[in-house]
Parts: C-alpha cells; sequence; structure tokens
C-alpha cells in the first residue's frame, strides 16, 4: 500500500499511517459487514482512483473474487466512490475516509445480493459494522490510543459482546459465552453488568487490573487477557461513538487457553536451554581453570604448551555457550564471540611470546546460527594461537565479512610467514583441526598462504545458513 501510494497519489506520511491503521483492524469490518472492503485512493492528477488494500470476510462468501490490488478506475467509473470522495459524506456502500481537512480514500463496501435469512447474529454483526463504519468516516476508528497487553487479536466468529452505554451486556453470541463457561461462569451474562463478571472470573489480585477493567467496562479500547486456573481468555474492547459521545461497546472474546499454554512451555523450554548452556558454560570454564593450573606445574615445556593449547580451545568453546545462555534465539551475536576470544588469546599470549603481538578485529558477520558458531569459533583460536605462536608478528588482525551467501574470517599477521612448500597436511595439530571444522561441519573452504606485503594469511570460507 506504501509504494503504491507513493508512486500514484500525493498523500503525506502522516496520511498513509493512518490508512496503515485502517487497513490493520478492518478483518474485523469485514467479518462484521458480511462483506468485502476495497481501499480506493485519489490518484495525485485527480484523473482516477487506484485500488490499493483489499480484505474478506470469513462470515460470508466474498463478492470480489478477483485481486484489485493496483486496478485503476477512471472518473466516472464508480459514481458513488466519487461522490463520497468529493462531498466527504457515505454514499450507498462508500465511506470516505478523513485526515484534516480532506478526503484521503474511500473504503467502498461489496455486500452480497443475494437473500438472506438473518437471525439475531447477523443483525447484531451488521448493526455493529455500520457503527464502526461511521466511526471510520468521522475519524474515532480505529481508536487512536490503544491498551494493548497482547499481540493477538479475536476474530468475530471468536465470540462477540454488545454492552450499551452503562456497561450492560445487550447481546451475547454463543461462542462468548461458551468461553466466559470455559472460565467458570454458569450463569446468563444478558442483561447483567459485565465488568463484575470478569472480575469475579480473573484470578488476578484484588485490585482489579486496570486495563482489564477499562475494556470490560466499555471506556477504553484495548486487549487484556482473563486468566484462572480452568482457561485464558483474551478480550478485545471497542468502545461505540457517536458525534464524541459513547453509546455503547463492542467486546470480542477468544479462547486462547491452549496458544497460552504452548507460550509458557516456549518460555520453559528457552529457560532450560538457555540454563542448560550456563552450565556447560561454568563446567568448560572449571575445565580451562584445571588445565591452567596443571600447565603452571608442568615441568616439561612441551606440556605446558599442550595443556595451554587445550586450555584455549576449552576457553573458545565456553564462550561460544556464554553468549548461547544469554540468548533466546536460534542465532548468536558471533562479533561478540570472536571478541571475547581476542581477550582470551590476548590474556595467554605472554605465555607464547616475548613481546605479545595486538589483536583486533575489524568486519562484522552479525549474528549466525548456533551450529555454525561453535566450529567457527574454535577455528578462529587456533588460527590465532598459531599466528601468536610462531609468527613472531607485531600485529595480528580478524578481517570478518559477509556477502553473497557466504561468510569470510581472514586471520591476518604481520609476522615471518610460512616456509617454503608448507602445507597443511605437514602441519601442527591446530592447522589440521581448522581444516578438518571448515571443510567438514562447516562444509567451506580453508586456505593458508603468504600475505602480498608479508606475514601470513588464512582464510576460512562457509556458506550462509539462511534464519
Amino acid at each position: 500500500m506504501a509504494k503504491l501510494a507513493s508512486e500514484r497519489t500525493d498523500l503525506t506520511v502522516a496520511e498513509v499511517d493512518r490508512l496503515h491503521a485502517i487497513v490493520g483492524e478492518w478483518p474485523l469490518l469485514a467479518d462484521l459487514a458480511l462483506s468485502d472492503l476495497v481501499l480506493w485512493l485519489p490518484t495525485w492528477n485527480e484523473g482516477g482512483l487506484v485500488a490499493v488494500a483489499q480484505v474478506r470476510p470469513t462470515t460470508a462468501p466474498t463478492r470480489v473474487p478477483d485481486d484489485l490490488i493496483g486496478d485503476f478506475a477512471p472518473r466516472g467509473r464508480f459514481p458513488d466512490i466519487d461522490q463520497a470522495l468529493a462531498y466527504g459524506r457515505v454514499v450507498e456502500h462508500a465511506y470516505p475516509v478523513h485526515f484534516g481537512d480532506r478526503v484521503i480514500a474511500v473504503v467502498a463496501r461489496h455486500s452480497s445480493k443475494q437473500p438472506r435469512v438473518a437471525g439475531k447474529l447477523e443483525e447484531i454483526y451488521l448493526q455493529t459494522a455500520d457503527d464502526l463504519l461511521h466511526m471510520l468516516v468521522d475519524g474515532s476508528f480505529p481508536a487512536a490510543t490503544v491498551l494493548d497487553e497482547s499481540a493477538d487479536s479475536p476474530r468475530v466468529g471468536d465470540g462477540l459482546i454488545r454492552l450499551d452505554k452503562n456497561g450492560i451486556v445487550s447481546y451475547a453470541s454463543p461462542n462468548a459465552v461458551s468461553a466466559l463457561h470455559r472460565l467458570g461462569l454458569a450463569t446468563d451474562v444478558e442483561g447483567k453488568e459485565l465488568k463484575p463478571i470478569l472480575a469475579h472470573l480473573s484470578r488476578r489480585p484484588t485490585p482489579m487490573d486496570e486495563t482489564l477493567m477499562r475494556i470490560a467496562s466499555g471506556q477504553a479500547a484495548g486487549r487484556a487477557d482473563i486468566e484462572n486456573n480452568l482457561a485464558t481468555v483474551l478480550i478485545q474492547g471497542i468502545p461505540l461513538q457517536a458525534q464524541g459521545f459513547v453509546f455503547g461497546s463492542l467486546i470480542l472474546l477468544r479462547d486462547v487457553t491452549d496458544i497460552r499454554g504452548r507460550e509458557r512451555a516456549l518460555l520453559s523450554k528457552d529457560a532450560t536451554i538457555r540454563e542448560i548452556h550456563h552450565r556447560v558454560k561454568n563446567n568448560l570454564q572449571t575445565v580451562a581453570a584445571l588445565l591452567r593450573l596443571q600447565g603452571r606445574r608442568a615441568a616439561s615445556a612441551e606440556t605446558k604448551v599442550a595443556l595451554g593449547e587445550a586450555e584455549m580451545r576449552v576457553g573458545a568453546i565456553a564462550v561460544v555457550h556464554e553468549i548461547l545462555s544469554r540468548d533466546t534465539g536460534e542465532t548468536v551475536a558471533f562479533d561478540e564471540i570472536i571478541d571475547r576470544i581476542i581477550g582470551l588469546m590476548g590474556d595467554l599470549a605472554p605465555a607464547y611470546a616475548a613481546e605479545a603481538p595486538s589483536i583486533s578485529r575489524i568486519g562484522s558477520c552479525g549474528a549466525l546460527p548456533s551450529e555454525q558458531a561453535t566450529p567457527l569459533a574454535m577455528s578462529i583460536s587456533e588460527l590465532l594461537q598459531n599466528a601468536v605462536e610462531h609468527a613472531h608478528a607485531t600485529t595480528i588482525t580478524v578481517d570478518l565479512a559477509q556477502g553473497a551467501g557466504q561468510v569470510r574470517v581472514v586471520v591476518r599477521d604481520d609476522g615471518i610467514g610460512l616456509p617454503a612448500g608448507f602445507a597443511v597436511s605437514d602441519a601442527g595439530l591446530g592447522l589440521q583441526i581448522v581444516e578438518s571444522l571448515a571443510t567438514g561441519e562447516l562444509r567451506g573452504r580453508f586456505s593458508i598462504c603468504n600475505y602480498e606485503t608479508g606475514g601470513a594469511m588464512a582464510c576460512v570460507e562457509i556458506p550462509q545458513l539462511e534464519h
């Protein structure tokens, strides 16, 4: 819609935002009106109209089976829409949308022409649709301020209650009554005030949650959960008004017991996974500390080096688990992991070199899936350790980059470079680990060579997984 409005109209950003707010709520309008709705905007040259949004009802057959979005209608094709646009008032089934002093759009309502035997429920639907559409015309729907405690939104068929101006239930649909019964209600609700009924059903402590009470009394628009040990029901309230006077309220209800149960289960699962990563991190740090202690007591220089390398490897894995213990998603901030590994390597560097080199990171590769983060972090750790121990460098740089479907890591130093005829197969355990991780677990490529201006350069390239 924003693209069409920008290309075909002269609407301002604020005016387009108003239209976005309407489109965000109009599935409710379509269901209540038992009608298709199409949003038409006047073109910048006033030569006609362009359709920018369309919604079909779930409560009735569609009257507009074709997709009209992007269609142009010259002046005169739809006289009722032209008149609604020109005069700023409802004409037939065309409802003008005002913004300030001008009409910025028209909502066209397409109802079924087939005769229908309307029951009480359909009468309430249609009456409420008329009320909301006239509120749309005068600018009071959708509400500018919404008390929102939930990202969910009930649909008309989930359950509907109409309140009068005093908050008394004038009508409750069968599905709405069923939702209240699941909360434990054993009496009829029609003719009774809804606010004390919901206060009695909720398990929230007294005084009752102000948001829920304002919604239940018809004083404010918004969404909130009613919850007890039997069920959880989401309610959405929309005050109905005309000329600034509130004459009633629409309350939608949806039984979300199963949904909230799954959400709590997922939260519990996430918390459990984070706790596992936290404990693994603690255990690995303990192992690293033991290796460090053993290395200090080792009599052989070769043993000290081997224990130091093992400590670095364990520490790199511990860093990944520490980041995962704070992150609830399936990806981790890899730049932070590398910064932590660089810090660890800086602490251990004096054990390998008389003058510890300066180690820094440039570039970024953002977030990576957790299944890639651990082996890639281990690879970089091994490359840094190898550079510190053997390159006799003054500076070491870790260059991170992503793009074109791959992640690229380059570890470069300004040291003595690689000897003639160097091959990874003849190198030590560290580089063999890197090659194994890069080509095996990460399904990428590993290369190492002398850099053109001196020193060595090791490169790991892996495919960028979607997440």
